[in-house]
């Protein structure tokens, strides 16, 4: 079985970042509940913070996501796993996103790594994503990632966090093992 992995909002915590530049740029700190159903940089009257995106080490240094690296060794060790992530739109980006895998994913050989721009490329079983625009052309089952953003989409097996991954991966093993017996 193939799981595709995304990693920005998926394995990849950017909302501490925007919460960063937020504060350094503001003076003050934003509650989650005011872009609730958007992206951050969205936000009427936010000047600048999506710009960071394009500037050298902001994918290198985000966060990873509690639980992320042990449910994502676990599956690897189980099944056809690949991290896939978009990373043709910032320029810094490819490099920035291969260094943090290397320091948070080592166990992740170099071939199951796919950088592109257009997810629908990708064909596979699973996907875990925080976008439906990649579900939608997915030719598998696709997993919604609770992010700020998609808040209001349906239509998606919806996940909270990387414990509720690891479950749902179990449970399919188990109903598996029991079919064949």
């Amino acid at each position: 079985m193939r799981i595709c992995i995304d990693m920005d909002e998926v394995m990849v915590d950017n909302y501490h970042r925007y919460h960063e530049l937020y504060e350094a740029r503001y003076g003050q700190s934003i509650d989650p509940a005011e872009y609730a159903g958007m992206k951050i940089y969205d936000l009427p009257g936010i000047d600048g913070i999506r710009e960071a995106l394009y500037e050298p080490g902001f994918f290198r240094h985000l966060p990873i996501m509690k639980d992320a690296q042990e449910v994502v060794r676990e599956l690897y060790e189980q099944y056809e796993v690949y991290i896939v992530t978009a990373s043709m739109e910032f320029k810094h980006s490819f490099t920035d996103k291969w260094e943090w895998l290397e320091e948070h994913m080592p166990f992740i050989h170099w071939e199951r790594i796919v950088f592109c721009g257009d997810k629908s490329i990708v064909h596979g079983d699973y996907m875990i994503d925080d976008k439906v625009r990649n579900l939608v052309t997915f030719n598998g089952q696709g997993l919604l990632f609770t992010a700020s953003h998609n808040l209001h989409d349906e239509g998606y097996p919806r996940f909270d966090n990387w414990i509720e991954i690891r479950d749902y991966f179990r449970t399919l093993r188990n109903a598996q093992i029991a079919q064949e017996g």
